[in-house]
């Protein structure tokens, strides 16, 4: 099946990028969020990707972006008006989040926690009250209840907890976040000790704060995990109702076709 629109989901640390049609995601890639790239740099990469799978840029009708780094956002106009020559669209522009926005200051929450909250609600339509646990550069728990995004809670993410201890404690290794059991040990070495620490203690950060939230929240509830650690959480934690790696890329994919193809 033949790619319509690519989608940006653009971080901190990474840019998520899909390859969709209406009927969903057909490939995604991650590259590193390098704002002293040129955008020929990002331009012949996104070349590249097309050319490794299959896909012809002129049948591409269309490109959605979701960012958080406004300094990577004039290198992305300008690589993909140069290198793919199709209409770039914006959220927070050209798109809109069909959510009720329950923020103070609604501008201040960023436009990836949206999108995933938007994504949640219209996996699960019919759940009274949705979390959302997206593992970043931020670790971040989204509350949605009916159509109304309510807000939600930021803690560091595991792997920038990583890079502070080590930057802090000169000393301490980095190291991988992969454990094989279900439950931590007592490290006896150092490597043990922070894997086991980390891992465990964000299990237990999530499962203690969604407890903590779903006690305010109304109705029946789901819990879904996204991000790259989700997976190991998943791994040594129930609290997962269910596990969505792609969950921001197929809000971006949602709204394309809600807003631009049907109109």
């Amino acid at each position: 099946m033949q790619p319509e629109i690519l989608v940006f989901d653009i971080g901190n640390t990474s840019v998520k990028i899909g390859l969709c049609n209406g009927s969903g995601i057909l490939a995604s890639y991650t590259l590193h969020t390098a704002t002293e790239q040129t955008a020929d740099d990002f331009g012949l990469s996104l070349l590249f990707l097309l050319q490794q799978a299959g896909v012809e840029k002129c049948r591409l009708k269309g490109c959605v972006v979701s960012s958080v780094v406004p300094d990577f956002d004039s290198l992305l106009r300008e690589a993909v008006a140069r290198y793919l020559a199709c209409p770039l669209l914006w959220v927070g522009q050209e798109l809109s989040v069909p959510l009720d926005n329950n923020y103070e200051h609604p501008a201040e929450v960023g436009l990836d926690r949206l999108v995933g909250a938007y994504a949640a609600r219209r996996i699960y339509p019919d759940t009274p009250t949705l979390l959302v646990v997206d593992f970043g550069t931020a670790l971040t728990i989204d509350c949605i209840s009916s159509n109304a995004y309510l807000g939600g809670l930021i803690f560091p993410g595991p792997r920038t907890a990583m890079k502070a201890l080590s930057r802090e404690a000169a000393k301490l290794p980095r190291v991988d976040l992969d454990v094989g059991g279900e439950e931590p040990t007592p490290g006896r070495n150092t490597v043990t000790s922070i894997r086991h620490g980390l891992v465990y203690g964000f299990a237990s950060i999530v499962e203690g704060l969604t407890h903590r939230l779903k006690r305010q929240l109304p109705g029946p509830s789901k819990i879904l995990g996204t991000g790259g650690f989700a997976d190991t959480i998943a791994r040594v934690s129930t609290v997962f109702d269910q596990v969505l790696p792609q969950l921001l890329l197929e809000g971006l994919r949602r709204l394309y076709y809600e807003q631009i193809k049907e109109h």
